[in-house]
Formats: structure tokens, sequence, C-alpha cells
């Protein structure tokens, strides 16, 4: 088969000629319709310090799918072939505290497809079937290979109820978008973002965002004001930080009324100081943090979420065939695109 790998310990990837994969007893294997490139590709593909330390080549990359089961193992019982899947990518040990106690999206030892494990930049993949979820094959490739990140931004919008709340989300990336159209389908009032793209502000417009604002034109001071003006002086009842940009993490907590929330997924390239009695204790504000989907009752809402009508097409903004992944990251770290998806040929 074709495969995208990270074949050296350098920048860049190699489009290559790989072993199809074959199933363990528990295990299926999944032709490949779509799969989506992510920040952490990113890093992978750029070759900085994070996947220096955790990246061992060669390595099939990638971890964001969707496509049909054609083999499966011998003891194989949740899937058959032909199913239409996607698959979350952390693979949970099972028996740890976190794992026994509904909280495996934490698990202490979990491994990452296309990390720890060959993932999906290829024509085919195996994957374990207790990690594979059954699509609606209703869903488009491009859109069923996001569930995964998407499932990101049902959690972090989703943490406490959004029903008629005003909603600020700091970083317009594709999860803050994601974000954006999961807190208009779950009948927010009043949606606000911030982002220093005017091509992610216009994609947030499309997705449902009311007010959208430019951090690197307009001041944190009159973003501020245009928050209090635009809530009657209360501040918004939630803040989704979507970037992990210090100004914007302070932007989030400045913005929340007392009383209010705020969830953190953005994760910032190094420490960041919090004022921890004016920006959080004295406000008595609830303080989330994100990693990964709850499983899997993310994906059980968000299949809800998709028949009560959430529509992420903007967010989608280019797909290209597996062999021109390098456009693809290119648009990614030139920051005009919303969600990249590949297309095995």
């Amino acid at each position: 088969m074709q495969a995208l790998v990270k074949s050296t310990a350098g920048p860049g990837l190699t489009l290559t000629t790989w072993a199809d994969p074959t199933p363990g007893p528990h295990d299926a294997v999944v032709k490949i319709a779509a799969t989506s490139l992510c920040g952490t590709d990113v890093h992978i593909y750029r070759w900085d310090e994070w996947a220096q330390r955790r990246i061992h080549p060669p390595r099939i990359i990638g971890h964001e799918l969707c496509g049909h089961v054609v083999e499966v193992g011998r003891d194989v019982s949740l899937v058959k072939v032909g199913d239409y899947v996607a698959a979350e990518s952390h693979l949970t040990c099972g028996g740890c505290f976190q794992c026994r106690t509904g909280q495996a999206h934490v698990c202490k030892n979990y491994k990452i497809l296309g990390i720890d494990r060959d993932g999906s930049y290829a024509q085919y993949v195996t994957l374990p079937e207790n990690v594979l979820w059954r699509t609606d094959p209703k869903i488009p490739p491009e859109l069923a290979c996001v569930q995964e990140p998407l499932g990101n931004a049902v959690d972090a919008a989703l943490a406490e109820d959004l029903t008629g709340h005003t909603v600020l989300i700091t970083g317009c990336g594709p999860t803050g978008l994601f974000a954006a159209a999961v807190a208009r389908t779950a009948g927010a009032a009043t949606i606000i973002a911030s982002d220093i793209s005017d091509y992610r502000l216009g994609l947030a417009k499309q997705v449902g965002v009311d007010h959208a604002f430019n951090a690197k034109v307009d001041s944190s001071e009159h973003i501020a004001a245009a928050i209090l003006d635009i809530t009657a002086g209360e501040g918004v009842d939630a803040a989704l930080e979507m970037s992990g940009n210090p100004t914007a993490m302070h932007q989030a907590f400045q913005a929340v009324k007392n009383g209010g929330r705020v969830t953190l997924f953005g994760i910032s390239t190094g420490p960041v100081c919090f004022d921890l009695p004016n920006e959080m204790i004295f406000k008595g504000i609830r303080v989330y943090g994100i990693t990964g989907r709850r499983l899997f009752g993310t994906w059980y809402r968000l299949a809800g979420l998709f028949k009560a009508g959430l529509d992420i097409r903007p967010v989608i903004t280019h797909s290209f065939p597996l062999s021109e992944f390098a456009t693809g990251f290119e648009l990614i770290q030139s920051g005009q695109c919303g969600k990249v998806v590949l297309i095995p040929e």
C-alpha cells in the first residue's frame, strides 16, 4: 500500500510503499476513505523539539480518519466487514484507576495512533475493534474523518450547558471553529470570537459566530470593552480558550462574569502565570482542563449533534490526494485554511 511515513529523524515525510497491514485476533483492517491533518502532525512534519522526544521513526503518522472495514480478526465481534467507521485515537490500557472509574480519556498508560503505532496516512490501517466507531453512512468522508477532533470541541463547549448563554471563544483554529458550531447547535444565545487571522474569523462567521474581533488589530482593552457592551456589563457566561496564547488566556478569564466558567483547551509553549485571586478565586469561576474526548460518551453526544443539525462544512476548507500532502502542511503553517483532508488514491 501507499503510506506517508516519518522515515528519518528530520523534517518532512516520505510517501512510500509499505506492507499491507494484517489484523490480530481483536483487530480490524480499515480501508481509509479520508484522513485529516492535525496540529500534532505539523509538529512531526516540522520535527520540532516535542516530535524529537516523542516519535521514533519509521512511523506512519496520522490519527483522524474514516473508512470501511475490509478484514477482521478471528475474535472480533463489535464490527464486521463493510462497516463505515471512524476511530478513537487514544488506545487505553483498561486497567489503570482512570480506566476503571470512567475516566479513560485520561488513562495513565494510553498509546496514540500515528505516534505510538502506525496511523491513518495510508491506504489501510489496523486498529483494535474497541476504538472503532460505527458512523452514519449519510455523513460524507470529509466530515466523518474529523469526528475525533470534533469530539475535543464538544467536550470543551459542553463541559456545562450552553443553552441561552453568552460564549467567548479565543482562537479560531479548526477546534475553535468546531466549538463555535457546537455552541450554536447547542443553543448558545450569543457567540463572540477572537483570533489574529481575518481568514479564520470569516470562517467563524460562517459557523454561527455573532461578533468577531481580530486580536492583532483590536487592543485587549477594546475587545474587553466591546464584550462588556455586548453582555450589558456582565461578561460572558462561558469562555472557551482554544489558542494556547497567554494573552488570550488572560482575556478569557477577564471576560467571564463572576460565577461563570472557563474551559482551557489550547496548549501554551511554556508556563503561563496567572493572578489567581483576581482572575479566578474572587470571581468564583469554574475552570475545566480538556484533553481528548470522553470515551465513548462524547462520541454518542456527537452523533446526536449531527442529527440535531450540526454543520461543520465551512470548517473543511481543503481536500487533497495523499500524494499532495506537502501542500496541505504548507497551508496549515500559513494559517490560510480551516481543516485539511487527505484522500488516499
